[in-house]
């Protein structure tokens, strides 16, 4: 199985030094793909739920550095050269997707063909209306901006016309280097995200899941592939686990899942990063040596 970490753009992961020397080190020792994720707005006493956790409040702190996800995946491919990247996620329905579309297929061609684009709906109101995006709708939303970035990737001149976006023969280049498929993965855990999944995606990113819930999701993945007529061996799988084992990695193999996504907080000393992912990587990599 592929295994991804998660560490880059928060908090001490924020630092350049850092960022650089995760990636780095995390190619080196055969890490598969860097993710990195995306708030644009934190708000001190948020009023809406966070599902990714038992109390509905995210761990990271209001006043946190937070990277922006695609220029801090850029500064990692400058640094390394195999190693795959991803965002994990970023917040689609609440960015213009003809820009994120330029960025996106930008990213693709400076890394040489390694990056996935990794979309989520969102889940605080408070940054919707920050950002001046109605918060409902936000899945109808998403769903319309991919289908039109799929359009700007594949034809030259393009044209589009949603309830939320439309554009007439317009040229957005350069295009993504894989025949003008860039690989889209969606991430959440509920139903819906699982269906936008087989429906509009090229895979799966299932966050914060207990170990014990994974054969569930994958299995409502499977049975969502079967209704919409989709090979299931077509979509990445790929799972962060909120009590994570290395124990768990011959089940989570045998349910379906592709890439194990580890989530950790580097050091904030540089120099310490090279022996933390060296330990990271004998626990997930090589258990057991």
């Amino acid at each position: 199985m592929r295994v991804g970490l998660h560490a880059l753009g928060i908090g001490d992961g924020a630092r350049p030094e850092v960022v650089r020397a995760v990636a780095t080190a995390a190619e080196a020792h055969g890490f598969a793909r860097l993710w990195c994720g995306e708030h644009v707005v934190l708000v001190d006493a948020p009023a809406s739920r966070y599902p990714y956790s038992a109390d509905g409040r995210i761990a990271v702190p209001a006043d946190a550095d937070w990277l922006d996800p695609l220029l801090t995946l850029g500064f990692a491919a400058a640094v390394t050269s195999r190693v795959e990247l991803a965002t994990g996620v970023l917040l689609l329905p609440e960015h213009n997707p003809v820009v994120v579309a330029k960025q996106a297929a930008t990213l693709d061609v400076l890394s040489a063909g390694r990056f996935s684009l990794g979309v989520g709906i969102g889940w605080s109101a408070e940054e919707f209306t920050a950002l001046g995006v109605p918060f409902a709708g936000r899945g109808r939303r998403a769903e319309e901006y991919l289908a039109a970035m799929r359009v700007l990737w594949s034809e030259d001149p393009a044209s589009f016309a949603g309830e939320f976006t439309r554009f007439d023969a317009i040229r957005v280049n350069p295009k993504p280097l894989r025949g003008g498929r860039l690989p889209v993965v969606v991430g959440g855990d509920s139903d819906a995200a699982l269906r936008r999944a087989v429906t509009l995606a090229d895979g799966w990113y299932g966050f914060g899941l207990p170990a014990a819930d994974v054969p569930a999701r994958v299995a409502v993945l499977a049975e969502e592939c079967v209704r919409h007529g989709r090979a299931f061996d077509e979509l990445t799988v790929a799972v962060a686990l909120s009590d994570g084992t290395p124990e768990h990695l011959p089940a989570l193999g045998a349910a379906g899942v592709t890439e194990l996504v580890v989530v950790a907080a580097p050091p904030p000393a540089p120099d310490a990063v090279a022996p933390w992912i060296a330990e990271l990587a004998r626990t997930w990599l090589r258990p057991g040596v």
